[in-house]
């Protein structure tokens, strides 16, 4: 009953995460979303990796909730062994394809230019910045 109810709440919680992801609401932070040195270079990357994701972390979200009511249903001991093994190994499983291919994702997102080291004076339009030292000639 207690192992039903925990996978309840495990997929309300991977719920939120898919449909915050899917959204592109889900801002970085240290507990939800795929996290991978990929997805946290920047906000950018963790929004597309969790957009990409959301659709399998959605359906773990599904699984979850599916085997955690049909346990909560008190089937037979064994019944329940079984249905237990195959919803957490479905889960995990969604879960770690999704998050593989939203850290793809991510790493496919072009990082955003770094500003001007203010070392140009006005920015040349044509040449943009140029190093240290240069004079315009």
């Amino acid at each position: 009953m207690i192992l039903g109810a925990l996978l309840l709440l495990v997929g309300v919680a991977l719920g939120a995460v898919a449909v915050t992801g899917a959204r592109g609401t889900l801002r970085r932070n240290r507990f939800a979303g795929v996290r991978t040195a990929a997805t946290l270079a920047s906000e950018a990357a963790f929004a597309a990796a969790n957009r990409v994701a959301a659709p399998l972390v959605g359906a773990a979200a599904v699984v979850a909730v599916a085997g955690g009511a049909v346990l909560l249903a008190r089937p037979d001991v064994l019944l329940g062994v079984i249905l237990l093994v195959v919803t957490v190994v479905g889960v995990v499983l969604l879960a770690v394809i999704g998050g593989g291919l939203g850290d793809r994702a991510a790493r496919l997102v072009e990082e955003e230019p770094a500003p001007c080291a203010g070392t140009c004076a006005g920015c040349d339009l044509i040449e943009g910045c140029r190093p240290a030292g240069v004079t315009n000639a």
